[in-house]
């Protein structure tokens, strides 16, 4: 088995003058959670298309667990996909649908998808013309993750779940990496993301903008640090990397801090400090930071 999970080169696709991808590179590593962000039509979509099989690329190509993504049979024995929408047989019900998606897929652990059934809170004896879009999803959820797929490819896998669903899909992330796959993830919910994912990679207008990890990303941006301290104030303006310095009452100065913490800290532990707050920026800050306000909307 081939150690990336999920690899694409040169990965490009043009419809007419509109490129929607252009010249993707990405190396995922078998058993990590991978995740894929970008706002609506940045080419999240486009790019799992063409991971799947349902369209060809106009340039490049992409490979899952050693696979070539254009020998579609082949491809699809060895991973599992809950799309955006899901749609159901409608006069089937729940519990015959996942029956049937076992049938037919890469092979099922039927004792944790009757777990899975049961922590989602799906109730299989409905017909899927009476589910609502959350347990459509529930559906699609539990069919993928109870597979023994490699390669779990998820779009949007969230969307229509509560707070409480949501937790349970985390967890079962986090489960399904433990189980030894890899879970590529694409999403626009960054609190999603950010709660699960190892590394991260960031879509502009069909361009990768960055891969990294959440940890690794977070220093490249901008931290708000309030200081309190008794005497004279430490001399922060002229410190690497701080900036915006400003008082906010008596005896607490606030400024923004970018790259390495360490030279204002050298600063700080010269003064009389009596206590200090970091607010990071999430990934939902460093995202924009990215796209711009306008861009991300």
């Amino acid at each position: 088995m081939s150690d990336s999970a999920l690899r694409t080169v040169g990965l490009t696709k043009r419809y007419g003058r509109l490129t929607a991808v252009d010249d993707l590179n990405l190396d995922v590593a078998s058993g990590e959670v991978f995740g894929f962000l970008g706002p609506n039509g940045a080419g999240k979509s486009t790019t799992i298309r063409m991971l799947l099989g349902h369209i060809r690329p106009t340039a490049g190509h992409a490979s899952v667990v050693g696979i070539d993504a254009a020998d579609v049979a082949r491809a699809h024995r060895v991973l599992a996909y809950v799309p955006a929408d899901v749609a159901l047989w409608p006069r089937l019900t729940g519990g015959e649908i996942l029956h049937l998606l076992a049938r037919i897929g890469p092979g099922t652990d039927l004792a944790y998808r009757d777990a899975l059934v049961e922590r989602f809170r799906l109730d299989p004896s409905k017909p899927a013309r009476t589910y609502s879009s959350g347990n459509r999803q529930k559906v699609a959820l539990v069919a993928a993750f109870a597979t023994r797929a490699p390669l779990l490819v998820l779009d949007e896998p969230a969307s229509g779940l509560d707070p409480l669903m949501e937790r349970e899909f985390r967890a079962v992330v986090r489960q399904a990496r433990d189980r030894g796959q890899t879970v590529f993830l694409s999403s626009h919910q960054l609190a999603e993301v950010e709660a699960v994912c190892d590394r991260v990679g960031i879509l502009r207008a069909g361009q990768l903008v960055d891969v990294a990890s959440v940890a690794r990303l977070r220093p490249l941006h901008r931290a708000e640090v309030t200081v309190a301290f008794t005497g004279t104030p430490p001399p922060l303006s002229a410190v690497p990397g701080v900036d915006a310095v400003a008082a906010v009452g008596d005896g607490r100065l606030r400024f923004s801090l970018t790259g390495p913490p360490a030279p204002v800290l050298k600063v700080l532990a010269e003064a009389d400090v009596t206590a200090l707050t970091v607010l990071e920026p999430g990934l939902e800050e460093i995202f924009l930071n990215y796209y711009g306000a306008e861009k991300a909307r």
